[in-house]
């Protein structure tokens, strides 16, 4: 199965034309969207070429999230760790945003693979906001402890209006994402297909990777949570990380696991619902053939046409037999 990217591949397009470019002092101003409603805008004067101001909007959090300033917790040091001097955060941001970055692009690194990898870094600013939270409590398990300012259940956002929870110990930390889809079809290809996640699990390969669970109904450990947070129609996905899944550059990987499970999912069940139309599609076209292939006297019908001659007549010709 495809894993997503962590980066936004329109963003990193941008940022490496802009850097080929820098010196033709070229405008831009680019507005889109990406999976789970975060959007994004860029913006170049002709005035500062070498200055990009890229805005991200975030999903709206539900209630039981914690933003502070419109970021998840740990947002602010997490850009600060991962961009050092090359990103500035501008405060405030710009309307209609949670967050305004101002890129110094003459700041970049000479050095060409360290400045393509921060590069894929700034473009995979979505994993560094929502992510930095769960990155936080994910690195407390290397080191077996838990923050003290943290509750038994940790609600984090990753979809407009909708969150996943954590509940962090010093072993382990269990994760539990409720599945909700708004396509009737959607829910009933989600249901298998999370199912069938569930038993690949138990693959003599895969002994290492993280438990899975799928249950219908919420588990016992969210009966904490507000009772809006889990009407989920596809049931209840749980994963359970030990340290040994968090370990030097696993870590990376598992917070861009999680944080874009969701998408993953939905993006799996789309393209099993686009196959299954494209299948029914050529089914229905050979059915159709087969039937005509069927009807009586249409193999007759076809070689009297192909046999069948025509003789032009003269105006003189065409009198005399109308004539007789």
């Amino acid at each position: 199965m495809i894993l997503l990217q962590s980066h936004s591949r329109f963003l990193l397009d941008n940022l490496l034309n802009r850097l080929q470019n820098i010196e033709k002092a070229v405008e831009a101003d680019y507005h889109w969207a990406e999976f789970d409603d975060v959007r994004y805008h860029i913006q170049v004067t002709m005035k500062n070429p070498h200055i990009l101001l890229l805005s991200v909007s975030l999903p709206t959090p539900p209630q039981e999230t914690v933003f502070l300033g419109g970021l998840p917790s740990g947002a602010i040091e997490a850009i600060k760790a991962a961009y050092g001097a090359v990103v500035q955060i501008l405060d405030p941001p710009r309307d209609g945003f949670n967050l305004t970055l101002k890129l110094n692009l003459s700041k970049l690194p000479p050095d060409e693979e360290y400045k393509h990898a921060l590069l894929v870094k700034i473009a995979s600013v979505r994993e560094v906001v929502l992510g930095a939270p769960l990155r936080g409590i994910l690195k407390k398990l290397t080191s077996r402890t838990v923050a003290s300012n943290t509750d038994g259940l940790v609600a984090l956002v990753h979809r407009p209006n909708e969150s996943f929870f954590l509940i962090p110990q010093a072993e382990k930390v269990t994760v539990i994402f409720p599945m909700r889809f708004k396509d009737s079809i959607d829910i009933v290809l989600a249901t298998s297909f999370l199912q069938e996640f569930v038993e690949a699990r138990r693959m003599a390969g895969l002994n290492t990777a993280p438990h899975c669970l799928w249950s219908p109904t919420p588990p016992l450990e969210l009966k904490e949570a507000p009772a809006e947070a889990l009407s989920a129609n596809a049931g209840f996905v749980t994963f359970v990380i030990f340290p040994r899944h968090v370990e030097g550059k696993k870590l990376d990987r598992t917070v861009c696991s999680l944080s874009t499970f969701h998408a993953y999912v939905s993006y799996h069940v789309k393209c099993s619902e686009g196959f299954m139309h494209t299948r029914m599609r050529r089914r229905v076209e050979s059915l159709i053939e087969a039937l005509d292939r069927a009807k009586p006297g249409m193999e007759n019908a076809k070689n009297a046409s192909q046999s069948r001659s025509f003789k032009r007549l003269s105006l003189k010709e065409a009198r005399t037999n109308s004539n007789q």
